[in-house]
């Protein structure tokens, strides 16, 4: 990219303009933070308000200066390309930077635990304890969930779960677990690795405190007014499941129907938000202390958080392309066995090709606050519906389904399958018994173990009272 183009872009993750080199510091930890984190260039002798070259004074004196600067205050050492360009009979002094094989580097002055910066849009960012050893990894080539737990066995692992997921993949037997890098050989012995304990372990959030995801949805566009909200401690694959049961608990739907079918016409796009929320749960940086997955609702947009930045080399950009990197390689390999990923690096670029076939407002992909934001934009503003009266006055034919089939008392999950003539869980789930509970239709018998294998369900006075009214107006007609 010649000077000219550069000029007209935005200062960005690879990208600073410096007026002069009179505070050398911020220049420094902009070049520590490029060559931890993507590579990139700073351009010195430009105003950094009018992007219009303002020129440097000894060009020669000022290139020596830097690279003696650089020299004996960035560790390990830093050999940038630093060459002088001419534009407008101004000249400009051009400093390039590639992302380092010998990360994390660091100022000398701030030393290796303090020293460490990192690039987050167009700032720099000191990075934490967490994130140094992930920069270290990063260049062994090993992930975070890949490592063992050694003080641990196969015995602190959900094995009836992870059977059940995989009943129809293959048979979970030693060496099948030790192909996943659920389980690694550690001192002699077999012990699950923290993918594993993320993935299925009986006690992950013992671990790990902030591998969970909270879900909000909120009254309006910002977070003066929440509405309803939840906290998700499933298991990783299943966590899926349910964050897109409060997304559709929250969402507004139209039936057509007609005698050949019926198609359900949601008002958010959920074949994108389920592609937003798998990326979140598999690229997540669990070593990251401090905040959970968050997925929060608005009128008008939804937005779906992990801790974490990208991964070192990796750029937004490289992420609406189609590059892919991952940075669990064991969470991601169950993924991809589970059937949940499709191909590496197509989800991202498929999400912005489908928003722009249904014609939503551009989706947003950003760094804040060492976490990735996903925010994606809703056709139509939705309004959160208060009152519970509105609510059940809008009951589907499978709800009412659903209440007749419990009018005769509590029912499980199975049996309500059973009589309701379903094989399908998930559309059980999604269409018949999540709006019954979310419009208090339908209760738990055991609200407090909502997973429980002896969980059932019962009819509320309320939707005692909407199966009374029904049949009552099927009687009278």
């Amino acid at each position: 990219m010649n000077i000219e183009e550069l000029l007209r872009r935005e200062e960005g993750k690879t990208l600073e303009f410096k007026r002069d080199l009179s505070s050398p510091q911020n220049l420094l930890k902009t070049l520590v933070a490029f060559a931890n984190t993507a590579g990139g260039q700073v351009i010195v002798g430009v105003d950094d308000k009018t992007r219009s070259p303002a020129g440097i004074e000894s060009p020669l004196d000022e290139e020596e200066r830097l690279c003696n600067l650089i020299a004996d205050s960035i560790s390990p050492r830093l050999v940038p390309n630093v060459e002088m360009t001419t534009i407008e009979d101004k000249t400009l002094l051009m400093v390039e930077v590639f992302l380092s094989g010998s990360r994390p580097h660091w100022l000398k002055a701030e030393g290796p635990e303090r020293g460490v910066y990192v690039r987050l849009g167009s700032t720099n960012r000191q990075a934490d304890r967490e994130l140094i050893a992930e920069l270290r990894r990063s260049v062994e080539g090993i992930t975070f969930d890949e490592l063992p737990m050694p003080g641990l066995s196969v015995d602190d692992l959900e094995l009836a779960v992870l059977k059940l997921l995989f009943r129809d993949q293959r048979d979970l037997g030693e060496n099948e677990l030790l192909t996943l890098r659920l389980l690694t050989h550690e001192q002699g012995r077999l012990v699950p690795t923290k993918g594993a304990i993320l993935l299925f372990g009986k006690e992950r959030v013992k671990h790990f405190p902030d591998a969970w995801v909270q879900c909000g949805r909120f009254i309006g566009r910002d977070k003066a007014r929440i509405f309803d909200h939840i906290e998700l401690y499933d298991h990783l694959p299943q966590a899926l499941d349910s964050i897109m049961l409060f997304l559709k608990k929250h969402a507004m739907r139209s039936a057509d129907f007609s005698e050949v079918r019926r198609k359900d016409v949601w008002s958010i796009p959920l074949g994108i938000l389920r592609e937003v929320v798998i990326n979140a749960l598999v690229h997540a940086d669990y070593s990251q202390r401090g905040a959970p997955i968050r997925i929060t609702f608005f009128d008008d947009r939804i937005e779906i958080e992990n801790p974490g930045i990208l991964l070192p080399g990796m750029t937004i950009e490289d992420m609406r392309q189609g590059v892919s990197k991952i940075r669990n390689h064991v969470i991601a390999r169950v993924f991809r066995e589970l059937n949940l990923i499709e191909q590496w690096g197509s989800g991202i670029p498929r999400i912005f090709r489908e928003a722009e076939e249904l014609g939503l407002p551009d989706l947003q992909i950003i760094e804040i606050g060492m976490r990735i934001r996903f925010t994606v934009p809703l056709a139509v503003q939705l309004r959160v519906q208060e009152s519970t009266e509105q609510v059940t006055e809008q009951v589907t034919e499978q709800v009412r389904r659903i209440l007749v089939c419990l009018k005769d008392g509590p029912m499980g999950a199975r049996a309500a399958m059973q009589y309701l003539g379903l094989r399908h869980r998930p559309t059980f789930l999604y269409d018949y018994l999540q709006p019954a509970l979310g419009a208090g239709l339908v209760e738990m018998t055991q609200p407090e173990s909502p997973k429980s294998p002896t969980q059932m369900y019962r009819l509320t006075q309320k939707g005692e009272a909407i199966l009374a009214g029904r049949d009552q107006s099927e009687s009278g007609q």
